[in-house]
């Protein structure tokens, strides 16, 4: 494990230099080409952390599994944006408890600002690569993630995604593509490297082309390939909470998840899939990530309480992280992001975190810092 742990140090290293008015919402992210309705006010599924202790740092503890977090898109002002609104100025969210704390920057290789793709090969592998390339550097070389760096020492691996399990952050831990517009060939990766715990949306790029529902380009069925590989093919809460099995693939939508009901939440999602790694790796550990996918396009369309929902949504699934490994005693948890959308700045506000006045300075990424 020495070894393990020095690379995913290293990874950790170069990330420093790799890498309004709230109401309801009709969105459409023309970046993504998907509608996704939500009552982006309800955010009574959340509470709040009941103190602002940092958690403890087990240091006498072995490091045996790793659940890496992250909010795709997500700066210093979104993470502001959702512990003032549901918490108070004063209070924090459970992601703010985290004991160890610092700031990175989210260059390219060919860009100030870079994609999900090139950030996401950054956390992955340690490596700079351009926009848009997925696992590689720029020219084209290969690079071992630390997810395949763990199947290599036999640890269970997983993927826990809101977005289709083949877009840019999930492929870049266990793919190796020259463009994330690739993910038919991404969700064949996925199932060929044989990644433990697969879950998300995506339907459509595992169903042959000749299905209404696919965006393939040949007569491939991914699924039934995947079955004849071992895993396990579920679709709905109720199979996700009975499933039991070395290898599972769940998609629960045909594209990205709704984020609500009775779809599974991300929190579920995470909970489950650390029990079956868990299991999966009793002996040797696991190694998972789990992305809150759509805080990015909520960014992108510079809807603040759409942004505020799926923060809270995706800090609920680091809370389920944390619970685990603080009773597990050899878990390490780790929170970043890839990029910060929208240059969100909060420009005012009452105290108590109602009429904050919200302020956007893009519609797509920005090349500011974000927080580990």
């Amino acid at each position: 494990m020495k070894k393990f742990a020095k690379m995913l140090m290293a990874i950790i290293l170069s990330l420093a230099v790799c890498t309004g008015v709230l109401g309801c919402a009709h969105i459409k992210t023309s970046k993504h080409n998907y509608t996704i309705e939500s009552d982006t006010n309800d955010i009574s599924f959340y509470t709040p952390s009941p103190t602002t202790e940092p958690y403890p740092i087990l240091r006498d503890k072995k490091v045996r599994n790793i659940i890496f977090c992250i909010g795709d898109g997500m700066g210093l002002g979104q993470i502001a944006l959702a512990r003032m609104t549901a918490a108070g100025p004063g209070g924090t969210l459970y992601m703010e408890r985290m004991p160890v704390v610092g700031l990175f920057w989210t260059y390219s290789a060919d860009s100030l600002v870079t994609d999900s793709a090139a950030a996401g090969t950054a956390l992955a592998s340690g490596v700079k690569t351009n926009n848009g390339m997925i696992g590689m550097t720029a020219d084209g070389t290969k690079y071992q993630t630390i997810l395949e760096a763990a199947q290599a020492r036999g640890m269970a691996t997983g993927l826990v995604v809101t977005s289709t399990i083949s877009h840019a952050t999930p492929a870049v831990f266990a793919s190796h593509v020259t463009s994330r517009e690739m993910q038919d060939k991404i969700a064949e990766q996925l199932i060929a490297n044989k990644v433990n715990v697969l879950f998300g949306g995506g339907q459509e790029y595992f169903l042959p082309k000749s299905s209404s529902k696919s965006k393939r380009n040949d007569e491939v069925n991914l699924i039934e390939r995947a079955k004849e590989a071992g895993y396990l093919y579920i679709r709905t809460e109720k199979e996700l909470k009975t499933a039991q099995h070395t290898h599972i693939l769940g998609l629960f939508q045909s594209g990205p998840l709704t984020t609500v009901a009775p779809e599974p939440s991300l929190a579920e999602l995470t909970t489950k899939a650390i029990e079956i790694l868990n299991h999966k790796g009793e002996n040797r550990g696991f190694f998972m990530m789990v992305e809150g996918s759509q805080i990015d396009w909520a960014c992108h369309d510079n809807d603040a309480a759409r942004t505020i929902r799926l923060t809270l949504l995706f800090d609920q699934a680091v809370k389920a992280a944390i619970d685990f490994a603080l009773k597990d005693g050899h878990t390490l948890v780790i929170v970043t992001a890839d990029h910060e959308t929208g240059g969100l700045t909060i420009k005012g506000g009452s105290l108590n975190g109602d009429e904050l006045d919200v302020n956007w300075s893009t519609g797509g990424h920005s090349a500011m810092p974000v927080p580990i």
